[in-house]
């Protein structure tokens, strides 16, 4: 199974941007997951289209696009012509799942659908078929730097355990305080694309901190 870091851009420094993007990539880590925030349906705001245009310009990476906004399905289509490659949606933000999915589809895209910590994981399962990625968030949408809830871990399992009994194939991803500390409870659960801020983008060294997550990484591939 081939595990992805995709580090987190809320943690960057927007200072040096470009700098930062050359290191992670560098260092090995083909992903940027890119946290976008409405100030609606998180209480908080974070960037939006013409940052996301301006960085495609800058890097070749795979843009891990995370829509923490209402009604995605009205900014599905600007998002990948901005140049998102994943398009992760929360499914508590729309009323029609299955039509956010064919639209990030048609636009060639890969389809994601992430749940809130409160949200259960059997809400996912009847489009489990559909989906490239299942998000799993570890705290709750919104702000970086916070604890890692490992009670969440168990939604990890399951979704494991589905992808095996249904012969699916999709990436389980998840977000939140994750750190080199405690990684291998995720991956030991089955998720197998994790994000990473503060573990990565707060470092002294970023490539040291890249390479140690890939070192994990090379243990369960």
């Amino acid at each position: 199974m081939a595990i992805y870091l995709s580090p987190s851009m809320l943690s960057i420094d927007f200072t040096k941007i470009g700098e930062q993007l050359k290191l992670i990539e560098a260092a090995g880590t083909p992903y940027i997951h890119l946290d976008v925030m409405d100030g609606i349906f998180v209480p908080n705001i974070s960037f939006g289209i013409p940052v996301i245009q301006g960085i495609r310009k800058a890097s070749g990476m795979v843009f891990d696009t995370h829509l923490m906004i209402v009604e995605p399905e009205k900014y599905v289509e600007a998002f990948r012509k901005a140049g998102a490659d994943i398009i992760n949606f929360h499914l508590e933000a729309t009323k029609d799942p299955k039509k956010v999915i064919d639209l990030i589809h048609s636009t060639g895209a890969k389809a994601g659908i992430t749940i809130k910590p409160k949200t259960p994981v059997e809400v996912v399962k009847p489009y489990l078929a559909e989906v490239d990625m299942i998000l799993v968030m570890t705290v709750e949408p919104g702000f970086g730097g916070q604890k890692f809830m490992e009670d969440q871990v168990s939604k990890i399992r399951q979704l494991a355990q589905w992808k095996k009994e249904l012969h699916l194939s999709y990436d389980i991803q998840v977000d939140g305080g994750i750190t080199q500390d405690n990684v291998k409870i995720v991956l030991d659960a089955g998720a197998n694309v994790i994000v990473a801020g503060s573990a990565v983008f707060g470092k002294e060294d970023i490539g040291q901190a890249v390479q140690g997550f890939l070192e994990i990484f090379k243990e369960y591939e």
